[in-house]
């Protein structure tokens, strides 16, 4: 199980190293062989999940209460193969298996690998087991602690969309942006649950949504694909985990949008944190248009 971080110990393992802005961090880390695989590794998740779609497939409960089908674990165990096989080097986190090193670290107990994948075979498997087409498999590079490259795929309606950092994002290979929209009284903003925030975080989000236009509710990964395609404007949510958001970032900002913590602070997460089973506090927010991002976060005030 993840644990959160707070602190001096997050401040000094991983949002120092993600904000140091290098070259290497940019689109020259991801070559056209690794866009490839990524697309590989979807197609992979697909060929697994879809024919188990609207079918009386058994659900299991996970420790924290989640739930978690054989599609799940099969489809990790697919996408995980074709890393192992293409990039062996390479760390994954998969919220089915966990963290595993790349095969140079596996030896010598280390942990600063440069990239690491972050999957989720089905992030929202409520929707899942359900019948509703509003599930996606999240699949992220990250180099050294930033999100490189990101895809969101939603296998049932066969629409994908492809984030690489210094390049537009694309769905279905066609360009997209989020649209302008300044002003949170005019906001059309997704969460996938109110039942998500509790406590302090309850207040916070309950401040910001009684300031827009229209809150809704129930679309998980596949709200942010709508607002990088400029259907919506807000999306907040609390209580994630780094595979749940890390493939939404270049999605998000490859659109033009912005996508933060609730502090307005880069979302990253290091190799090593992931080999100790820590993470970063759950709350995200992501807006298509930055000046409304910035009300937003004035209206969460969260400290």
């Amino acid at each position: 199980m993840l644990k959160l971080m707070n602190g001096p110990r997050r401040a000094a393992i991983g949002i120092v190293k993600a904000e140091q802005k290098s070259a290497s961090s940019s689109s020259s880390a991801v070559t056209p062989e690794i866009i490839s695989v990524a697309h590989e590794l979807a197609d992979a998740a697909a060929a697994v999940t879809a024919p188990y779609f609207r079918t009386a497939v058994p659900v299991d409960i996970k420790t924290d209460a989640s739930p978690v089908t054989i599609a799940d674990r099969q489809a990790e165990i697919a996408m995980r193969a074709v890393i192992n096989s293409r990039f062996p080097s390479h760390a994954i986190f998969g919220e089915e298996q966990g963290y595993t090193p790349g095969t140079s670290n596996k030896d010598n107990n280390n942990h600063s690998g440069e990239y690491m994948w972050v999957i989720d075979p089905i992030d929202g498997t409520k929707s899942f087991i359900t019948g509703k087409p509003l599930f996606g498999t999240l699949i992220a590079l990250l180099h050294n602690g930033r999100p490189v490259l990101g895809i969101i795929d939603q296998p049932i309606l066969k629409e994908r969309w492809l984030g690489v950092s210094g390049k537009p994002t694309t769905l279905n290979n066609n360009p997209i942006s989020t649209r302008l929209c300044a002003e949170v009284s005019s906001a059309y903003m997704y969460a996938t649950t109110p039942h998500m925030f509790t406590g302090a975080s309850e207040l916070a989000f309950n401040r910001l949504r009684d300031q827009v236009r229209i809150p809704l509710y129930g679309c998980d990964c596949y709200a942010y694909g709508l607002l990088a395609a400029g259907h919506c404007d807000l999306v907040a949510e609390a209580d994630l985990k780094p595979y749940d958001y890390m493939a939404l970032i270049p999605v998000i900002q490859g659109a033009g949008g912005v996508i933060t913590d609730w502090k307005g602070k880069e979302l990253c997460w290091s190799t090593e944190e992931a080999a100790q089973g820590e993470a970063p506090p759950g709350e995200v927010l992501a807006a298509g248009d930055s000046t409304c991002h910035i009300k937003a976060l004035e209206l969460l005030a969260w400290k």
